[in-house]
């Protein structure tokens, strides 16, 4: 299967968010989310060292929209429906499309933080992963003090397979160790982890 000739929505709902690709424009909100965002951001996010200006975040966005477009990333930016506001970005990294595997990753503005709106995000990219992408295996990977997004994905049903140890640099370049969640497509269609 070639991924690029794949059709799939780019945008889906879930109870409170609308996921979507990024979109040219998209810049000054994710600008004012790293901004609003930045000291807890930079504890675990190494492009969150230093702040973008408003067009560093616009070129970023348009490259992520033509990694999307080409299947090399498929980055979903996260608005609230009520408000229609930028609360995040969370998506698809790191994929083996041959295996259908892939990787969620997602930071959300602080001021948005603790309502749930992560894991919600999190299941619905579970649901269109499963429904759209063919995918068998579904990963989240962080720095394993990073326990608020450990949490996440412990709240979204996914199990500790392992924890590798000094796997990647942290944000200082010291190693430091990465749990690796992960949920299955089973037999029957269902998501969990059999062993």
């Amino acid at each position: 299967m070639n991924p690029i000739l794949l059709d799939f929505p780019h945008a889906f709902e879930t109870e409170r968010l609308i996921l979507r690709c990024p979109l040219p424009g998209d810049g000054p909100d994710v600008n004012e989310a790293i901004v609003e965002s930045r000291e807890e951001l930079k504890q675990w996010m190494p492009w969150a060292t230093a702040l973008p200006s408003v067009e560093q975040s616009e070129e970023n966005v348009r490259r992520a929209h033509a990694q999307f477009l080409l299947r090399e990333d498929l980055r979903l930016h996260m608005f609230s429906k009520t408000t229609r506001r930028f609360i995040g970005s969370t998506g698809l990294h790191r994929m083996n499309w041959k295996v259908g595997r892939f990787e969620i990753g997602y930071w959300i503005r602080t001021s948005e933080s603790g309502q749930g709106f992560m894991t919600e995000a999190v299941h619905g990219i579970v649901r269109w992963a499963s429904d759209h992408l063919h995918a068998k295996r579904i990963e989240i990977r962080c720095d394993a003090r990073n326990l608020r997004s450990r949490k996440v994905a412990e709240r979204a049903g996914f199990h500790l397979e392992a924890v590798l140890r000094q796997d990647e640099p942290d944000v200082e370049g010291l190693p430091s160790d990465t749990p690796i969640y992960v949920k299955l497509r089973l037999p029957n269609g269902d998501w969990g982890y059999p062993y």
